[in-house]
């Protein structure tokens, strides 16, 4: 059998604005993911790989749910987000097109960094979008390959290009799912004859309870 459930990360320090300040986790982040490790471990959920990427906020949520369940877990830098902030400020110089400052800000500003990645129009990007699709499809594959149950603790962007890739998603479809990834949620693909079909999106279980409300958390 094959199964992938793509973990995001803990909240991170969302006020920055550049990847360097982003990448740790906020003090809720920290809790976030060790909620959601004592929620595996109480309900026996257990994996044959867990893996994350290598950017700290990755490697600390991973290490949260890794430890709660007493097993390792491995890196591999094809699970690093896209550089959205290199994106953004590219757009900014060479558009006019603003940073989000809001969670309304955000909805409308991500389609129009996705879109313009997507069509070539930002200038000079580190990593072109055909290079981070083409990664993302690659770690699908290992998964596929080695088979069993895998764990990827990423970011709300590999997922949801995870799931344009499975779902056959065009650009505003995509950035709509990027934009709606809560921070430790589960989201699970299981292979069904020859295709990857997804069984959960967005799920926090160890969220959902009335005194963790505040705890669902995008941004």
């Amino acid at each position: 059998m094959v199964e992938i459930t793509f973990v995001r990360h803990g909240q991170a320090n969302s006020g920055a604005k550049d990847e360097e300040s982003y990448d740790r986790l906020s003090e809720l982040g920290a809790q976030q993911a060790a909620w959601l490790g004592d929620f595996m471990a109480e309900n026996d959920r257990h994996f044959d790989r867990i893996v994350s990427g290598t950017l700290r906020r990755q490697r600390d949520t991973a290490a949260a749910v890794a430890g709660a369940l007493g097993v390792e877990f491995d890196q591999d830098a094809r699970l690093n987000e896209m550089d959205y902030f290199g994106l953004s400020t590219s757009l900014e110089k060479s558009h006019a097109v603003a940073w989000p400052s809001s969670r309304a800000d955000f909805i409308a500003h991500v389609p129009q960094v996705l879109s313009a990645w997507h069509d070539g129009l930002i200038d000079s990007p580190a990593e072109s979008f055909d290079a981070f699709e083409t990664r993302i499809r690659a770690m699908i594959a290992d998964a596929e390959q080695t088979g069993g149950r895998v764990m990827y603790v990423c970011s709300a962007g590999v997922i949801a290009m995870a799931a344009r890739i499975l779902m056959g998603l065009e650009i505003p479809s995509y950035a709509n799912m990027l934009i709606h990834v809560y921070h430790t949620s589960q989201h699970r693909f299981v292979k069904a004859g020859d295709t990857l079909a997804l069984q959960a999106f967005n799920a926090v279980p160890h969220l959902d309870r009335k005194d963790r409300q505040d705890a669902l958390t995008y941004i």
